[in-house]
């Protein structure tokens, strides 16, 4: 039979599925893939089954209904701090990796070049590649993160099209400050360069902390699209709802797209998400506080069976260095093995290293944890991994 489409060649399970189905087969307890086993808010579950049971049924706005995105509008303007003013600067699409997709099919043309910082969340970079644009890596190094605005410069080239930016980032829970985020934009504003920021992490900050969007920056949206979502932030990874906010121009090129592709998200559960607008501020800082009593708890347990685990400055994943266990500790060897290591002698499941790094051999001595669960899972994990390895 002919072959198949060349954009398939290189596509393979990712290593975070690939490990959740590792620690299934053990029923053990996953800290790999980004599940966040927590209950989605009652209100958000009721305006759901309201819709359900009314019959709201039928295909909405390409963009999503006008319900839901004055609600997104009124948040981007009033928490983000986004001058976008109007319905038609958002899009609603089937999660934040919807968003993404329209983003880069408006974008980018075949070989153009997108900046992405590694450590990577694997799906931007798979997604650049399948559609032909090419990912040119800035790397930054742990513990801090930091970003070498030299190696961005000398990473422009004429094919340059864009940046990505995520903050607070997956997997590092790296969260650029304003500094940095204008000299980012003045970079691309010199460079004549859109920027793409995943934001879909932005309530879950630490500390002194505080999320700031490109976008809210003085000239900063007429380049930029801003993508975020409701998946992390309410509990409801399997709900697929994700929004991008643009200039109206992209915005209008990108709800065709998303036309094209998804028809539209889901409309009784758009109904339903609409209902978290109307929950209180409460809310947010409640699940800042638990996740920074979680967030203490796994990378306390790490630093005491010899990982190097600082606290993540965002987000819920730590992206901890068992370096120092690599040459004295049997089952340490790299990434993979130490994945497997976990696996069988603690049955917990992480996410190797190599898979936020274009070269593996960056990512060899890392392994990243995921603390979005139920108090009581995680203590759990914990002792396993202290029972294993302390």
């Amino acid at each position: 039979m002919k072959p198949l489409a060349a954009r398939t060649d290189d596509l393979e399970q990712s290593f975070i599925r690939a490990v959740s189905k590792m620690i299934n087969a053990v029923d053990g307890i996953n800290l790999g893939q980004g599940i966040c086993d927590l209950p989605t808010p009652e209100p958000i579950k009721r305006g759901a089954q309201r819709a359900i049971e009314e019959n709201r049924s039928i295909y909405s706005h390409y963009a999503g209904i006008r319900r839901l995105r004055m609600a997104i509008l009124e948040k981007a303007r009033r928490f983000n701090r986004i001058p976008a003013s109007s319905v038609d600067e958002v899009v609603v699409s089937a999660g934040s990796t919807g968003a993404f997709m329209a983003a880069i099919f408006a974008l980018l043309e075949p070989g153009d070049e997108v900046i992405l910082f590694e450590p990577f969340y694997g799906y931007h970079r798979g997604l650049l590649r399948m559609m032909g644009a090419t990912p040119v890596y800035v790397t930054t190094r742990g513990p801090e993160w930091t970003i070498d605005f030299d190696a961005v410069e000398r990473a422009v080239t004429p094919r340059t099209k864009a940046v990505l930016v995520n903050t607070p980032a997956n997997p590092s829970g790296k969260v650029w400050s304003r500094e940095a985020l204008e000299r980012m934009l003045a970079l691309a504003r010199r460079h004549d360069l859109y920027v793409i920021t995943d934001e879909i992490y932005e309530y879950i900050v630490y500390g002194d902390r505080a999320h700031v969007s490109m976008a809210s920056l003085p000239g900063a949206y007429e380049r930029t699209i801003t993508l975020s979502g409701f998946s992390k932030t309410y509990n409801m990874t399997g709900w697929r709802l994700g929004y991008a906010v643009a200039p109206e121009p992209l915005a209008a090129k990108m709800g065709l797209l998303n036309d094209l592709m998804y028809i539209c998200a889901p409309t009784p559960l758009q109904h339903g998400v609409a209902e978290a607008f109307t929950m209180s501020d409460d809310y947010f800082t409640q699940m800042q506080a638990d996740y920074d009593a979680k967030r203490a708890r796994l990378c306390e347990t790490l630093e005491r069976i010899g990982f190097e685990a600082p606290p993540p400055e965002g987000a819920y994943y730590t992206l901890a260095s068992f370096a120092p266990l690599a040459g004295r500790r049997e089952g340490f060897e790299d990434d993979r093995r130490a994945c497997e290591t976990l696996i069988e002698r603690a049955g917990v499941g992480t996410v190797p290293g190599r898979a936020f790094f274009a070269d593996p051999e960056d990512g060899r001595h890392y392994l990243r944890f995921c603390f979005a669960k139920e108090m009581p899972v995680l203590e759990e994990a914990c002792r396993r991994l202290e029972r294993a390895f302390a």
